[in-house]
């Protein structure tokens, strides 16, 4: 378990997971990615946006 970034909450993090890999609080839907494993450090998610060809 580690702490949810823009909640506060508790996020179950897998025992596996891998940097990089991208998990959803349960208490606020907020997309978190993982920049550490041991122990599991979570920050929002970037968001992913459209360059339209430029």
């Amino acid at each position: 378990m580690t702490v949810c970034p823009e909640c506060q909450g508790s996020v179950s993090v897998p025992d596996d997971v891998m940097a990089a890999e991208i998990v959803v609080c349960g208490e606020c839907s907020s997309e978190l990615e993982v920049v550490a494993v041991a122990p599991a450090v979570l920050a929002l998610a970037p968001e992913v946006e459209e360059d339209w060809g430029e």
